[in-house]
């Protein structure tokens, strides 16, 4: 009874492989087909602190951004910041659950659902937030690179602040150091914690 967790964790190495390809690819295609929305959200965001957009040419609302970005900036543009996102978003559904699972191991080792709930609910929220946390470590830069891409609205390479995503990760290293991609990281990893805490306990226990 009270190896529960441990029989859970009999994955084989080709289940966690699947596992981590599926949660990945379906991230992936489903980032894709509403990176428009979010790059639309992300410019009415922060076009009143953006250098590039003069008052007078801010967005009027959410039509006004949607019709003017393909004219302004091309059709591609609506997916400006989308490869960094993709890249971002393949390992951390993946990586969520692998170090889920390893830190299950650690919270719930010999815990028993049935007879120890409490217990083993407060550990799942252990383990979802621990995950999340690690997992974030490693992606951050990807998502800093994301948020910086796409509220890039120069029209062309010449008027761009970024040429993409490598250019963005070099000029930040290069004006900030390594501590710059992590900008934002300390209020970025509390939202995720409470998230995948919260993900991960009601949808494990």
């Amino acid at each position: 009874m009270g190896e529960v967790v441990k029989a859970k964790k009999g994955k084989d190495p080709l289940s966690f492989a699947k596992d981590f390809l599926a949660g990945g690819i379906s991230a992936a295609v489903s980032k894709t087909a509403v990176a428009p929305i979010e790059r639309v959200k992300l410019l009415l965001q922060v076009q009143h602190a953006s250098k590039q957009i003069a008052k007078e040419n801010q967005y009027k609302g959410i039509i006004d951004c949607f019709v003017r970005i393909p004219k302004e900036q091309g059709l591609v543009a609506f997916w400006r910041g989308n490869l960094a996102n993709v890249i971002r978003y393949f390992p951390t559904q993946a990586l969520n659950f692998a170090f889920k699972d390893v830190y299950k191991q650690i919270f719930l080792g010999g815990v028993d659902q049935k007879t120890q709930f409490w217990r083993y609910f407060l550990g799942n929220l252990g383990s979802g937030g621990a995950a999340g946390a690690t997992s974030l470590c490693f992606v951050y830069p990807l998502d800093f690179a994301r948020t910086r891409l796409g509220a890039d609205v120069g029209k062309g390479a010449a008027e761009r602040q970024y040429n993409g995503l490598i250019d963005c990760l070099k000029k930040t290293v290069k004006s900030d150091g390594i501590v710059g991609l992590y900008r934002g990281f300390n209020v970025s990893v509390q939202g995720i914690i409470i998230y995948r805490a919260a993900y991960f306990g009601c949808f494990d226990t």
